[in-house]
């Protein structure tokens, strides 16, 4: 039982220190998401928003 709870807080201590020196940061995709931005967020056109506007007066 001791050699397990040595082995846990090894693994621990090292998850922590990776973290900590950026071991799981992601920097592949923010580069790939400037990519798709457009077509995650879809703004409606300028015509598009006249006549919702037109509807909503009505």
């Amino acid at each position: 039982m001791g050699v397990t709870v040595i082995l846990a807080g090894l693994f621990l201590y090292l998850f922590f220190r990776n973290v900590k020196t950026g071991q799981y940061d992601d920097i592949y995709t923010p580069s790939v998401r400037m990519l798709f931005d457009d077509e995650l967020v879809k703004k409606p056109s300028k015509k598009e928003n006249k006549k919702t506007d037109a509807n909503k007066t009505e």
